[in-house]
C-alpha cells in the first residue's frame, strides 16, 4: 500500500479562525452520509445483495488492481496485490529477487555476475554446470513446466516471453556465489505458442531462514533477457509441505534440509508470509510423480501485460 503524506505548509490559521469551517465541514460530511446511505440500501434491493471487493498493491507487484472481483471461494480468496480478471486468473506477486540472482544487478567475489550473458544460458536442462566445469548438482528430479500468461485477458498465453530460472542445490548453495565455480541450476528458455516452458532441474532445499523456493523472473523477450534489460517481473515459485517433508527424509541427498525445514513455515517465511491464500496457491506448483523416478511440476504465472 502507498501511503500519501499531506504536507500542507501554506496553513497557518488559528484554531478561533478554523472551529467554524470544522464544525460546518463536519455538518455536511454527515448529510452526505445519510443521503449516500439511502442510496446504497436502494441500490442493494434493487439488485437483489451481494458483495464485492477491490484490491490494492501492497507487496510491489507489477499492477494494481482497479477492477471489482465477485466474491471468492475459500480456495481463492481475493488478493490484495495482484490484477484479476472474470475468469479468476491472477498476476504472481513481486517478489524479491534474494542477493543471488546473476542477473547483473548485484556483484560476486568484487565483481558483476550476470550469467545471462554468457553464451549456453539459454537451455531447458539446468542440472549441469555450463560455464567453466561440467558438474551435475544433483537431487531428486524435477521436470517443471511454466505456462506464462496475460492476467488482464482472461490467461491468455503470452508467446516469446522469456523465462529465467534459478535456485539453490542440494546443501543450499547457490551457483556463482556460494558455490563460486559453477553454473548449474541456472536457465533461461523462451515461451512458445502456448505461454509454456520446460526446464529438467532438482528439488530446491530448505536452507536457513527460508521455505524452499524456486527463483525466476519474465522478460517479454529473448533478447531482453540476455541484454541485460530489466525483467517484467521478478517472484518465486514455494514447494507443498507434504512434498517436502517426503523429500527432505532422505538425508543422504539433502543432509540439511529436514532439520531446517522442520523450524520454518510459509506464514514465518520472509518472501511467502505476507502473501494471500490465493497468491500462495498461484506460486506453489502442482507435482506428480515419485522421488524414485522424478516428478513432473507445473505452474501457471501470471503478468498483468
Amino acid at each position: 500500500m502507498t501511503y500519501q503524506h499531506d504536507d500542507n505548509s501554506d496553513h497557518g490559521h488559528g484554531m478561533a479562525e478554523d472551529l467554524p469551517r470544522f464544525n460546518a465541514l463536519i455538518a455536511r460530511r454527515r448529510a452526505l452520509q445519510w443521503f449516500a446511505g439511502v442510496g446504497t440500501a436502494a441500490l442493494v434491493a434493487g439488485c437483489g445483495g451481494g458483495s464485492g471487493s477491490s484490491s490494492s498493491d501492497t507487496t510491489g507487484s507489477t499492477s494494481t488492481d482497479t477492477t471489482t472481483t465477485a466474491t471468492p471461494t475459500p480456495t481463492a480468496t481475493a488478493t490484495t496485490t495482484t490484477t484479476t480478471t472474470s475468469s479468476g486468473c491472477i498476476a504472481d506477486p513481486s517478489e524479491t529477487a534474494g542477493p543471488y540472482p546473476a542477473d547483473g544487478t548485484n556483484s560476486a567475489s568484487g565483481s558483476t555476475s550476470n550469467a545471462l550473458l554468457i553464451s549456453g544460458i539459454v537451455r531447458s536442462d539446468i542440472r549441469k554446470s555450463f560455464i567453466s566445469t561440467t558438474t551435475d548438482a544433483g537431487g531428486v528430479l524435477v521436470t517443471l513446466t511454466l505456462t506464462v500468461v496475460n492476467a488482464n485477458a482472461a490467461c491468455a498465453p503470452l508467446a516469446g516471453y522469456a523465462v529465467y530460472l534459478w535456485h539453490a542445490d542440494r546443501q543450499g548453495h547457490y551457483s556463482l556465489y556460494s558455490a563460486p565455480t559453477e553454473s548449474y541450476l541456472r536457465g533461461v528458455q523462451v515461451t512458445d505458442a502456448n505461454g509454456q516452458v520446460t526446464f529438467t532441474t532438482y528439488f530446491p532445499p530448505a536452507y536457513d531462514g527460508r521455505w524452499p523456493h524456486y527463483h525466476f523472473e519474465i522478460f517479454s523477450s529473448l533478447a531482453n533477457a540476455t541484454g541485460g534489460k530489466y525483467a517484467v517481473l521478478t517472484s518465486q515459485l514455494c514447494m507443498p509441505a507434504a512434498l517436502c517433508t517426503t523429500i527432505f527424509a532422505d538425508t543422504t541427498t539433502y543432509p540439511s534440509a529436514q532439520s531446517i525445514f522442520s523450524k520454518v513455515s510459509l506464514s514465518t517465511d520472509n518472501v511467502f508470509g505476507d502473501n494471500t491464500a490465493a497468491q500462495i496457491a498461484q506460486q506453489t506448483p502442482t507435482f506428480t510423480g515419485s522421488v524414485s523416478a522424478g516428478y513432473v511440476a507445473t505452474a501457471t504465472i501470471g503478468i498483468a501485460v
